[in-house]
């Protein structure tokens, strides 16, 4: 396989490039998603490794050289794909002073001792979804809606009973600052944020490209109660974010919320639907994993989780990657924080 960089064209209909890779593609290797992590000091390659379309952000990690990551990518079915992919980015990486090549495919959990024969090395996830849960949304949506457990059709039922109601709408500045005052509230304890004006620009530029919703759920009131946004991107949707009031004054809104997403995704051509990030599979029983209370909620629309093999360097210089494991990621990542007041990654 041979590796070389996109033309102006080619990045001007990338996403296409994503959408056709053999995975289907994923929104997290989008031409959007590259452009939003701008603001965190990437830089952005488009690479081809023969029909293959790769999104490589690049970081610069101090006097070590830098950092190649490719977000929920290479965008491959096997091992045997992922490491042709990695050998034929090689030489261009090494021309950049690359030292390692963080990747995260959605690949079987089952292929982690492949991965390490290889040589790769585990790393920390990045993209909060190496177990997940899915849902097939193929079939008509009354199917679908039998199909839920039980648990997850009486909370649809009973929330739509007792008056919710949810609407989509505009991700207008006063609706992002609202569903982000929730996302604050809600992650409290539970999970960190990146600084609000990025999730108002990843908002606004999806819904700008027809690639995103916000969805609000209210009470019967009016009041809202709980919000998501949902992403399709080819025949995947994503449930990017989601959030709600502490005190639940309608029991099941989130669930019927969901159920609207879901809804919505299918309309705009989705065929399974990522619920994006739950406790592992062997896990998801645990009631002091950090994310059981997610856990509880995904599963009333699937019990089944699905584990990805998650992050892996492919190390390029060991020296460097030693010393960047060992102390210069945790350096750069504080004074990314201290400086930026967001995530490094």
């Amino acid at each position: 396989m041979n590796a070389r960089y996109a033309t102006r064209d080619e990045i001007a209909t990338w996403d296409s490039h994503i959408i056709a890779n053999p995975d289907g593609g994923n929104v997290f290797s989008s031409y959007e998603f590259a452009q939003a992590k701008l603001t965190g000091g990437y830089k952005v390659h488009y690479v081809f490794v023969d029909k293959i379309a790769v999104t490589v952000l690049e970081k610069d990690a101090f006097v070590l050289g830098k950092f190649w990551y490719l977000p929920k990518g290479p965008n491959i079915t096997s091992a045997k794909e992922l490491w042709s992919v990695l050998e034929a980015l090689k030489p261009l990486a090494k021309k950049r002073g690359v030292f390692a090549i963080r990747v995260e495919p959605e690949l079987s959990r089952s292929c982690q001792p492949t991965l390490a024969r290889h040589g790769l090395i585990k790393a920390r996830p990045i993209i909060p979804n190496p177990s997940t849960i899915l849902l097939d949304i193929s079939e008509p949506l009354d199917d679908i809606l039998a199909h839920l457990p039980q648990k997850g059709r009486h909370a649809i039922k009973r929330a739509e009973r007792d008056g919710a109601t949810v609407k989509q709408v505009k991700a207008t500045a006063a609706n992002c600052k609202m569903m982000f005052d929730l996302l604050s509230k809600t992650a409290e304890g539970q999970f960190g944020l990146r600084a609000p004006e990025y999730y108002t620009l990843f908002w606004q530029s999806f819904e700008k490209n027809d690639y995103g919703q916000l969805f609000f759920a209210y009470d019967t009131d009016g009041k809202v109660i709980a919000g998501a946004y949902a992403m399709v991107f080819g025949t995947k949707s994503t449930y990017k974010d989601g959030a709600s009031v502490r005190k639940r004054t309608i029991y099941g809104a989130s669930h019927l919320l969901q159920w609207h997403v879901i809804t919505w995704a299918k309309q705009n051509g989705a065929l399974i639907h990522d619920f994006c990030g739950s406790p592992p599979s062997d896990e998801i029983n645990n009631p002091d994993h950090a994310h059981h209370g997610i856990g509880l909620f995904k599963t009333a629309f699937n019990r089944t989780v699905t584990d990805y093999v998650g992050c892996y360097d492919y190390v390029l210089s060991k020296t460097q990657h030693n010393l960047w494991i060992k102390l210069g990621e945790k350096v750069a990542r504080h004074i990314h924080a201290y400086k930026h007041h967001d995530a490094y990654y």
